[in-house]
């Protein structure tokens, strides 16, 4: 059976934003299985991040990956990357052919239930350039991706990231919208995130 399922594109139609969506880029079978190796053999690390000058746990777990030795900042939080191990180099090397985009990098995110979440944000961290194309690969349980608009209050967008799916954000998209994985209360099994990114030298 092919790794990478059907090419189908689902373009959002948002203003102020390029985003695209392929709900099977890899099959269901695929899917669980790098669901499996990814969960056991990922260096996951738990951070603290600083809110408001407290510290707490970050409500996931992360590891970062890179062709390079060049870290990565976000949230007050500074990650040195690991090497690719063949498994993500096989994901990159797909996912950079379909989406035209050559990536230096990779940072992975482990929501382990429902209490783990991402806040609102945008990926507009200087070294990511003026308009980073992100790609993003999800494993595992489906979770509800929110969207919002800076300043249009009115533009909110809503999607649910199945398991095998990849969601490409490009353009302006972050110079407009923020977006988030929020906390859920209904019972849901663990989800692997990884967004595929390039990081300026």
């Amino acid at each position: 059976m092919a790794l990478f399922g059907s090419s189908e594109t689902i373009n959002l139609q948002l203003q102020d934003a390029e985003i695209d969506y392929i709900p099977q880029f890899i099959n269901e079978e695929e899917a669980v299985l790098l669901f499996k190796e990814l969960m056991l053999n990922t260096p996951w690390q738990e951070d603290d991040i600083r809110v408001y000058g407290k510290l707490y746990k970050q409500p996931r777990l992360t590891a970062f990956f890179a062709n390079n030795q060049k870290s990565y900042g976000y949230a007050n939080i500074t990650m040195t990357p690991h090497h690719f191990t063949p498994v993500l180099k096989t994901l990159k090397h797909k996912i950079e052919a379909a989406t035209n985009t050559a990536f230096t990098s990779c940072l992975l995110n482990l929501y382990r239930d429902g209490q783990d979440s991402n806040g609102w944000h945008a990926d507009d961290e200087k070294e990511l350039g003026i308009n980073p194309v992100i790609a993003s690969l999800s494993l595992g349980a489906e979770r509800v991706f929110h969207l919002k608009h800076k300043t249009n209050k009115a533009l909110k967008h809503k999607l649910v990231l199945q398991n095998g799916s990849l969601l490409i954000m490009k353009g302006s998209t972050q110079h407009h919208w923020l977006h988030q994985i929020p906390k859920t209360k209904k019972p849901i099994g663990k989800r692997i995130n990884l967004t595929f990114r390039f990081l300026n030298p």
